[in-house]
């Protein structure tokens, strides 16, 4: 939760902000600052940082398809609205 307070200065969701939470604890923290998708966040383009998280699905360069469901799940979860 740090790191995504330290690293996102755009406002969030509940729901982004729990995806990027996520996302940061499966990637590292270094990795999520560093990000594309950090950098979209906090240039205010929230659509282009949601498609983002399809790019985190590999490991040594292989795509895991467990990774890709889970950054299938973050997104959705980033893009779904609180009521």
């Amino acid at each position: 939760e740090d790191c995504v307070n330290e690293a996102v200065t755009a406002a969030l969701t509940q729901n982004e902000f729990d995806a990027c939470v996520s996302l940061a604890f499966n990637i590292g923290c270094r990795a999520f600052k560093g990000s594309t998708l950090v950098r979209l966040l906090n240039d205010g383009d929230y659509d282009g940082a949601s498609a983002q998280f399809r790019r985190w699905d590999k490991q040594a360069g292989k795509t895991l398809a467990g990774l890709t469901r889970r950054r299938a799940a973050e997104r959705m979860l980033f893009e779904e609205t609180t009521a």
